[in-house]
């Protein structure tokens, strides 16, 4: 088989990725430079799961992050998939939830100097604006297009059944 290299979180115990989206149907996405890749990224809220010490289950990760990096607090946070985020390098497993009901709490942008900018782009709008932003020299993280597809499958599903 030869040989493997792979990478191992042994600060937490998974991830999470919120696709947040308002009652004016405007989606709630964050954007921070990301050292690795040297560039500002765009991103959905997410984060490590325990990644404190302490347990914590994935739907409360979720509500945490949501809150941390843009300010908002769902009302309803529902999983919609689970699965790895890089299964050639890493075996961590990300799940990603549906946030709705949102109210805002604060202004979000982070803890520990995550610096992270918080947009609010109608969802009828988003494919433009990913692209002006890629554009402008941002990179997208997959897991915006992941949601973005979740979103889609979750509200024909609530239309159809």
């Amino acid at each position: 088989m030869g040989r493997w290299e792979f990478a191992t979180r042994t600060s937490a115990s998974a991830a999470v990725a919120v696709v947040p989206v308002t009652s004016d149907r405007e989606l709630i996405l964050v954007e921070q430079f990301r050292i690795p890749v040297g560039k500002p990224v765009i991103e959905f809220p997410a984060g490590l799961v325990g990644d404190d010490g302490q347990a914590e289950d994935l739907a409360a990760a979720a509500r945490r992050e949501l809150e941390e990096e843009t300010g908002y607090r769902a009302g309803a946070m529902t999983l919609a998939e689970s699965g790895p985020s890089s299964a050639g390098l890493a075996d961590e497993v990300v799940s990603i939830f549906l946030a709705r009901d949102l109210t805002a709490v604060s202004t979000g942008g982070g803890v520990d100097g995550e610096e992270i900018v918080v947009h609010v782009v109608p969802l009828a709008e988003i494919d433009a604006w990913l692209a002006a932003q890629q554009r402008r020299g941002c990179l997208v993280d997959n897991r915006v297009f992941a949601g973005l597809y979740l979103l889609a499958r979750a509200e024909r599903n609530e239309t159809t059944g």
